[in-house]
């Protein structure tokens, strides 16, 4: 099962100041629209990055829809040994939706 975390979890989270490194796979344009901080590393470069990735702070993947996080979550699960890592289910999008009403969408 993959582990996630809602939009509404990491907010709270967030609000506590609760240390988590935050990985955007998108790409430049899609982050340029809208994004919640952290780091950008698109999907296509996370096998590279891998390494600069820190293995103990709790690491919430981002992207879309979820479906590319879910991706990179699974890479540097199963290559890398991570075990620290979150989902955002759903994406910016969700966190549009049912955090924060005037967060960019596309």
């Amino acid at each position: 099962m993959l582990p996630e975390i809602t939009p509404q979890q990491l907010k709270e989270r967030l609000d506590r100041q609760e240390p988590l490194q935050l990985i955007d796979v998108r790409e430049p344009q899609e982050w340029a629209i809208c994004n919640l901080g952290g780091q950008l590393i698109p999907l296509g470069e996370i096998p590279k990055q891998a390494a600069s990735l820190d293995k103990e702070t709790p690491t919430v993947l981002i992207c879309h829809h979820g479906f590319r996080s879910a991706q990179a979550l699974m890479f540097l699960q199963q290559r890398h040994g991570f075990n620290n890592l979150l989902n955002l289910k759903g994406g910016v999008h969700a966190w549009a939706q049912e955090v924060d009403p005037t967060f960019p969408v596309y």
